[in-house]
Protein backbone atom coordinates (compact mmCIF):
# COMPACT_ATOMS: atom_id res chain seq x y z
CA UNK A 1 0.00 0.00 0.00
CA UNK A 2 1.36 3.42 -0.93
CA UNK A 3 1.76 5.83 1.96
CA UNK A 4 0.02 8.50 -0.14
CA UNK A 5 -3.21 6.55 0.37
CA UNK A 6 -3.09 7.74 4.00
CA UNK A 7 -3.37 11.38 2.92
CA UNK A 8 -6.44 13.56 3.40
CA UNK A 9 -7.14 17.30 3.62
CA UNK A 10 -8.31 18.63 6.99
CA UNK A 11 -9.45 22.23 7.57
CA UNK A 12 -7.16 23.54 10.35
CA UNK A 13 -10.10 24.80 12.41
CA UNK A 14 -11.20 21.18 12.97
CA UNK A 15 -8.07 20.37 14.98
CA UNK A 16 -9.30 20.36 18.59
CA UNK A 17 -7.17 22.67 20.72
CA UNK A 18 -8.50 21.50 24.07
CA UNK A 19 -10.87 19.08 25.78
CA UNK A 20 -14.58 19.62 26.18
CA UNK A 21 -15.79 20.58 29.66
CA UNK A 22 -17.33 17.12 30.09
CA UNK A 23 -15.37 14.24 28.60
CA UNK A 24 -18.28 12.16 27.32
CA UNK A 25 -19.98 15.09 25.58
CA UNK A 26 -17.68 14.42 22.62
CA UNK A 27 -19.35 13.22 19.44
CA UNK A 28 -19.23 9.59 18.35
CA UNK A 29 -19.42 8.55 14.72
CA UNK A 30 -20.76 4.97 14.67
CA UNK A 31 -19.99 2.73 11.68
CA UNK A 32 -21.50 -0.72 11.18
CA UNK A 33 -19.11 -2.75 9.02
CA UNK A 34 -21.77 -5.29 8.05
CA UNK A 35 -24.42 -2.86 6.80
CA UNK A 36 -22.32 0.22 6.05
CA UNK A 37 -24.70 2.31 8.17
CA UNK A 38 -23.41 5.47 9.86
CA UNK A 39 -24.89 7.12 12.97
CA UNK A 40 -23.98 10.33 14.74
CA UNK A 41 -24.19 9.97 18.52
CA UNK A 42 -22.48 11.18 21.71
CA UNK A 43 -19.76 9.25 23.51
CA UNK A 44 -21.98 8.95 26.60
CA UNK A 45 -24.19 6.63 24.48
CA UNK A 46 -21.37 4.09 24.08
CA UNK A 47 -22.81 1.44 26.41
CA UNK A 48 -26.05 1.20 24.42
CA UNK A 49 -24.15 0.88 21.13
CA UNK A 50 -21.95 -2.08 22.05
CA UNK A 51 -22.77 -5.75 21.67
CA UNK A 52 -24.62 -6.82 24.84
CA UNK A 53 -21.84 -9.19 25.94
CA UNK A 54 -18.89 -7.05 24.87
CA UNK A 55 -15.81 -6.92 27.08
CA UNK A 56 -14.31 -3.42 26.80
CA UNK A 57 -10.50 -3.45 26.93
CA UNK A 58 -8.62 -0.24 27.77
CA UNK A 59 -4.97 0.80 27.97
CA UNK A 60 -4.31 2.01 31.53
CA UNK A 61 -0.95 3.65 30.84
CA UNK A 62 -0.31 7.01 32.50
CA UNK A 63 1.43 9.87 30.70
CA UNK A 64 4.69 11.12 32.18
CA UNK A 65 5.29 14.87 32.73
CA UNK A 66 7.82 14.27 30.00
CA UNK A 67 8.47 17.62 28.28
CA UNK A 68 11.45 19.38 29.86
CA UNK A 69 12.65 22.89 28.97
CA UNK A 70 16.36 23.18 29.78
CA UNK A 71 19.21 25.68 29.36
CA UNK A 72 22.34 24.79 27.37
CA UNK A 73 25.73 25.69 28.94
CA UNK A 74 26.32 28.20 26.14
CA UNK A 75 22.85 29.73 26.49
CA UNK A 76 19.69 29.02 24.56
CA UNK A 77 16.83 26.74 25.38
CA UNK A 78 16.62 23.01 24.65
CA UNK A 79 13.44 20.93 24.59
CA UNK A 80 13.76 17.36 25.84
CA UNK A 81 10.87 14.94 25.45
CA UNK A 82 11.34 11.78 27.50
CA UNK A 83 10.16 8.72 25.59
CA UNK A 84 11.05 5.72 27.70
CA UNK A 85 13.07 4.77 30.78
CA UNK A 86 15.79 2.36 29.68
CA UNK A 87 17.07 1.48 33.14
CA UNK A 88 17.43 3.39 36.39
CA UNK A 89 18.28 7.01 35.54
CA UNK A 90 18.92 6.29 31.85
CA UNK A 91 16.21 7.32 29.36
CA UNK A 92 15.62 7.51 25.64
CA UNK A 93 14.37 10.92 24.57
CA UNK A 94 13.88 13.37 21.74
CA UNK A 95 15.87 16.59 22.02
CA UNK A 96 16.01 19.73 19.91
CA UNK A 97 17.74 21.62 18.44
CA UNK A 98 19.70 18.37 18.14
CA UNK A 99 22.43 19.92 15.97
CA UNK A 100 23.52 22.09 18.92
CA UNK A 101 23.80 19.18 21.33
CA UNK A 102 26.78 16.95 22.08
CA UNK A 103 27.30 13.78 24.09
CA UNK A 104 28.54 14.67 27.57
CA UNK A 105 26.66 17.98 27.65
CA UNK A 106 24.92 18.81 30.94
CA UNK A 107 21.47 20.42 30.78
CA UNK A 108 20.40 20.96 34.37
CA UNK A 109 19.26 17.52 35.65
CA UNK A 110 19.99 15.93 32.26
CA UNK A 111 23.30 14.56 30.99
CA UNK A 112 23.38 13.63 27.29
CA UNK A 113 25.01 10.23 26.82
CA UNK A 114 24.64 9.16 23.18
CA UNK A 115 23.24 10.57 19.94
CA UNK A 116 20.95 7.89 18.47
CA UNK A 117 20.10 9.85 15.31
CA UNK A 118 16.83 11.39 14.07
CA UNK A 119 16.80 13.68 17.12
CA UNK A 120 16.81 10.77 19.56
CA UNK A 121 19.20 10.69 22.51
CA UNK A 122 20.13 8.38 25.33
CA UNK A 123 20.49 10.46 28.47
CA UNK A 124 20.73 10.34 32.25
CA UNK A 125 18.06 12.14 34.29
CA UNK A 126 18.65 12.93 37.94
CA UNK A 127 15.45 12.22 39.86
CA UNK A 128 12.00 11.64 38.41
CA UNK A 129 10.45 13.47 35.42
CA UNK A 130 9.09 16.84 36.50
CA UNK A 131 8.13 18.65 33.32
CA UNK A 132 4.99 19.51 31.37
CA UNK A 133 2.35 17.32 29.78
CA UNK A 134 3.81 16.33 26.38
CA UNK A 135 1.05 17.74 24.18
CA UNK A 136 1.41 17.15 20.43
CA UNK A 137 2.73 20.05 18.34
CA UNK A 138 -0.62 20.63 16.61
CA UNK A 139 -2.06 21.74 19.97
CA UNK A 140 -0.92 25.34 20.35
CA UNK A 141 -3.05 26.40 23.32
CA UNK A 142 -1.85 25.71 26.90
CA UNK A 143 -3.67 23.04 28.90
CA UNK A 144 -5.14 24.44 32.11
CA UNK A 145 -5.38 21.05 33.83
CA UNK A 146 -2.73 18.44 33.01
CA UNK A 147 -5.06 15.67 34.21
CA UNK A 148 -7.21 16.26 31.13
CA UNK A 149 -4.39 14.64 29.12
CA UNK A 150 -4.83 11.50 31.24
CA UNK A 151 -7.61 8.93 31.08
CA UNK A 152 -9.72 8.60 34.23
CA UNK A 153 -8.39 5.05 34.61
CA UNK A 154 -4.68 5.87 34.02
CA UNK A 155 -2.54 3.92 36.44
CA UNK A 156 0.77 2.56 35.10
CA UNK A 157 3.11 5.50 34.54
CA UNK A 158 5.34 5.34 31.47
CA UNK A 159 3.87 6.92 28.32
CA UNK A 160 5.12 9.81 26.22
CA UNK A 161 1.58 10.43 24.93
CA UNK A 162 -1.97 9.65 25.99
CA UNK A 163 -3.98 6.77 24.52
CA UNK A 164 -6.42 9.38 23.33
CA UNK A 165 -9.48 7.22 22.58
CA UNK A 166 -9.75 6.73 26.34
CA UNK A 167 -9.90 10.46 27.10
CA UNK A 168 -13.67 10.43 26.46
CA UNK A 169 -14.53 8.22 29.42
CA UNK A 170 -15.96 9.66 32.62
CA UNK A 171 -15.76 7.65 35.86
CA UNK A 172 -19.50 7.00 35.58
CA UNK A 173 -19.36 5.71 32.00
CA UNK A 174 -16.32 3.58 32.78
CA UNK A 175 -18.06 2.03 35.80
CA UNK A 176 -21.14 1.16 33.74
CA UNK A 177 -19.22 -1.13 31.36
CA UNK A 178 -17.61 -4.56 31.66
CA UNK A 179 -13.95 -3.51 31.46
CA UNK A 180 -10.57 -5.21 31.43
CA UNK A 181 -7.19 -3.47 31.42
CA UNK A 182 -3.93 -3.91 29.53
CA UNK A 183 -0.90 -1.63 29.47
CA UNK A 184 1.09 -0.30 26.52
CA UNK A 185 3.45 2.62 27.07
CA UNK A 186 3.12 4.92 24.06
CA UNK A 187 6.48 5.87 22.58
CA UNK A 188 8.23 7.43 19.61
CA UNK A 189 5.92 6.36 16.81
CA UNK A 190 3.09 8.55 18.06
CA UNK A 191 5.26 11.49 16.94
CA UNK A 192 6.70 9.96 13.78
CA UNK A 193 4.81 10.09 10.45
CA UNK A 194 5.24 7.37 7.85
CA UNK A 195 7.82 8.82 5.45
CA UNK A 196 8.56 5.73 3.35
CA UNK A 197 6.91 5.50 -0.06
CA UNK A 198 5.08 2.29 0.90
CA UNK A 199 3.89 0.94 4.25
CA UNK A 200 6.01 -2.18 3.77
CA UNK A 201 9.13 -0.01 4.00
CA UNK A 202 8.12 1.64 7.31
CA UNK A 203 9.56 0.22 10.53
CA UNK A 204 7.78 0.74 13.84
CA UNK A 205 9.79 1.25 17.01
CA UNK A 206 8.86 -1.32 19.63
CA UNK A 207 6.76 -0.35 22.65
CA UNK A 208 6.52 -2.01 26.07
CA UNK A 209 3.30 -3.73 27.07
CA UNK A 210 1.96 -5.93 29.85
CA UNK A 211 -1.16 -8.05 30.27
CA UNK A 212 -2.06 -9.77 33.53
CA UNK A 213 -2.73 -13.51 33.57
CA UNK A 214 -6.31 -13.08 34.79
CA UNK A 215 -6.93 -10.23 32.37
CA UNK A 216 -5.84 -12.31 29.38
CA UNK A 217 -7.94 -15.26 30.54
CA UNK A 218 -11.02 -13.00 30.50
CA UNK A 219 -10.08 -11.45 27.15
CA UNK A 220 -9.36 -14.80 25.54
CA UNK A 221 -12.66 -16.25 26.76
CA UNK A 222 -14.81 -13.22 25.87
CA UNK A 223 -17.42 -13.73 23.16
CA UNK A 224 -16.96 -10.14 21.93
CA UNK A 225 -14.10 -7.67 22.57
CA UNK A 226 -14.22 -3.90 22.08
CA UNK A 227 -10.74 -2.39 22.03
CA UNK A 228 -10.43 1.22 23.14
CA UNK A 229 -7.69 2.75 21.02
CA UNK A 230 -5.09 1.57 18.55
CA UNK A 231 -2.57 0.88 21.34
CA UNK A 232 -4.97 -1.63 22.90
CA UNK A 233 -5.41 -3.30 19.51
CA UNK A 234 -1.65 -3.76 19.16
CA UNK A 235 -1.43 -5.45 22.57
CA UNK A 236 -4.38 -7.77 22.00
CA UNK A 237 -3.37 -8.79 18.50
CA UNK A 238 0.26 -9.33 19.55
CA UNK A 239 -0.70 -11.69 22.38
CA UNK A 240 -3.34 -13.39 20.23
CA UNK A 241 -0.48 -14.30 17.86
CA UNK A 242 1.53 -15.99 20.60
CA UNK A 243 3.54 -13.11 22.05
CA UNK A 244 4.25 -13.31 25.80
CA UNK A 245 2.00 -11.47 28.26
CA UNK A 246 4.84 -9.03 29.02
CA UNK A 247 7.25 -7.75 26.41
CA UNK A 248 7.70 -5.36 23.51
CA UNK A 249 5.66 -5.23 20.34
CA UNK A 250 6.61 -4.06 16.86
CA UNK A 251 3.29 -5.16 15.37
CA UNK A 252 2.40 -2.93 12.41
CA UNK A 253 -1.27 -3.36 11.50
CA UNK A 254 -1.96 -2.46 7.88
CA UNK A 255 -4.76 -3.26 5.39
CA UNK A 256 -5.02 -7.00 4.82
CA UNK A 257 -4.33 -7.79 8.50
CA UNK A 258 -6.37 -10.63 10.04
CA UNK A 259 -7.80 -9.56 13.41
CA UNK A 260 -7.98 -12.44 15.88
CA UNK A 261 -9.16 -10.83 19.12
CA UNK A 262 -10.71 -7.43 18.34
CA UNK A 263 -14.36 -7.33 17.29
CA UNK A 264 -15.13 -3.60 17.70
CA UNK A 265 -12.88 -0.55 17.91
CA UNK A 266 -13.21 2.81 19.63
CA UNK A 267 -10.74 5.27 18.14
CA UNK A 268 -10.13 8.98 17.58
CA UNK A 269 -9.53 10.63 14.20
CA UNK A 270 -5.85 10.31 13.33
CA UNK A 271 -3.22 12.31 11.48
CA UNK A 272 -2.61 11.72 7.77
CA UNK A 273 0.30 9.40 6.95
CA UNK A 274 0.23 7.84 10.42
CA UNK A 275 0.55 4.18 11.37
CA UNK A 276 -2.59 4.70 13.48
CA UNK A 277 -4.67 5.60 10.42
CA UNK A 278 -3.30 2.52 8.64
CA UNK A 279 -4.59 0.39 11.53
CA UNK A 280 -8.06 1.94 11.30
CA UNK A 281 -8.09 1.28 7.55
CA UNK A 282 -7.14 -2.33 8.23
CA UNK A 283 -10.11 -2.70 10.58
CA UNK A 284 -12.79 -0.72 8.75
CA UNK A 285 -11.57 -0.99 5.15
CA UNK A 286 -9.54 1.52 3.13
CA UNK A 287 -12.36 3.01 1.09
CA UNK A 288 -14.75 2.87 4.05
CA UNK A 289 -12.30 4.77 6.26
CA UNK A 290 -11.84 7.45 3.61
CA UNK A 291 -15.61 7.81 3.41
CA UNK A 292 -15.92 8.03 7.20
CA UNK A 293 -13.25 10.74 7.38
CA UNK A 294 -14.95 12.70 4.59
CA UNK A 295 -18.22 12.42 6.49
CA UNK A 296 -16.60 13.54 9.73
CA UNK A 297 -15.13 16.60 8.01
CA UNK A 298 -18.47 17.45 6.37
CA UNK A 299 -20.21 17.10 9.76
CA UNK A 300 -17.54 19.25 11.45
CA UNK A 301 -16.26 16.65 13.87
CA UNK A 302 -13.25 17.66 16.00
CA UNK A 303 -10.00 15.86 15.13
CA UNK A 304 -6.91 14.43 16.85
CA UNK A 305 -6.01 14.11 20.54
CA UNK A 306 -8.79 16.19 22.11
CA UNK A 307 -11.19 15.59 19.25
CA UNK A 308 -14.20 13.36 18.77
CA UNK A 309 -14.30 9.58 18.35
CA UNK A 310 -15.50 6.71 16.18
CA UNK A 311 -17.00 3.36 17.10
CA UNK A 312 -16.38 0.78 14.37
CA UNK A 313 -18.36 -2.37 15.04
Amino acid sequence: MKTSELDYELPPELIAQGPLERRDDSRLLVFDRETGAVEHRRFRDLGSLLAPDSLVVVNDTRVLPARLWLERPTGGRTEVLLLERVEGEVWEALARPSRKLRAGMALGPVELLEDLGEGRWRLRLAGEPDGEAPLPPYITEPLADAERYQTVYAEESGSAAAPTAGLHFTPELYASLDVERVTLHVGLDTFRPVTAETLDEHELHSERYEVGDEAWARIEAAHHVTAVGTTTVRVLESVARGAPLTGRTELFVTPGFEFRRVDSLVTNFHLPRSSLLALVMAFAGVDETRRLYETAIEERYRFYSFGDAMLIR
